[in-house]
């Protein structure tokens, strides 16, 4: 199930962000996808506890190729399913590799990690695909409210996954000890 998860939480990202214009929030603009974006970090987590860092790879390389396919299908130019990409890469990589090294409870890994693969994501994904350099579908005055945007969405998202998965997971601990 955790695959599934993780798998349909992109597709489902890609969907929603090509269905639904952006939400403007005072001066942030954020995508209606980047809710998902949140979560797939989180998902992505929970497929490392179970299958391990290298099947963990193997998931996001399907999940890239997917999420590309996905994007290009529902009519994104070639230059938007490139930066999507090459962010998507960087960013999972970033959390598996965050998450793998964090010696800390799984909340706060989940959290840490997902910050920084969420900043990443964020940055790559809107000065190569929506700024001038890109597609030229944000100015350069609007570019850091709409990386600003999205991160405090996926930080909200991956804080209140991390304070959900804290209690679960002491579940699961407390079960293990006493067995």
């Amino acid at each position: 199930m955790r695959i599934f998860f993780y798998l349909i939480s992109i597709i489902t990202a890609n969907v929603i962000t090509a269905a639904f214009a952006p939400l403007h929030l005072g001066m942030f603009i954020v995508p209606m996808g980047t809710l998902l974006i949140g979560a797939t970090f989180i998902f992505r987590d929970l497929v490392q506890n179970k299958y391990g860092r290298a099947m963990t790879y193997l998931f996001i390389g399907a999940a890239l190729v997917q999420s590309a396919i996905v994007s290009y299908i529902l009519g994104d130019t070639l230059l938007i399913v490139f930066a999507s990409a090459l962010s998507f890469a960087v960013a999972e990589t970033t959390d598996t590799e965050i998450y793998t090294r964090l010696k800390l409870p799984m909340s706060w890994r989940v959290f840490y990690s997902g910050l920084v693969g969420g900043l990443l994501d964020s940055v790559i994904f809107v000065v190569i695909g929506l700024s001038p350099i890109g597609a030229n579908f944000l100015p350069w005055e609007a570019v850091p409210a709409a990386i600003l945007g999205q991160v405090i969405v996926k930080t909200l998202i991956q804080a209140i996954g991390a304070m959900l998965l804290n209690p679960i997971s002491n579940i699961f601990n407390n079960k293990a000890v006493s067995n």
